[in-house]
């Protein structure tokens, strides 16, 4: 498994650098960093409703490393 922080940049440059073929639609800093804020947020809405205590103490580590980016 890969370390929270290099999840978190995974999961920001997903957002920053999405695949645009026209290459009109660059995301700025901001919104990629709440985009993937989001969706850390909907993993850890599902990992606490089913209980994945592992899973949420990651997600909750790779959120924080989101915050700092």
């Amino acid at each position: 498994m890969i370390s929270p922080k290099e999840k978190a940049v995974e999961l920001f440059d997903k957002f920053m650098k999405p695949i645009d073929e026209l290459h009109k639609y660059p995301m700025c800093f901001s919104t990629a960093k709440q985009c993937a804020l989001i969706a850390v947020d909907e993993v850890l809405k599902y990992s606490k409703a089913h209980g994945f205590i592992g899973l949420t103490e990651y997600y909750e580590e790779v959120k924080k490393e989101i915050q700092n980016i």
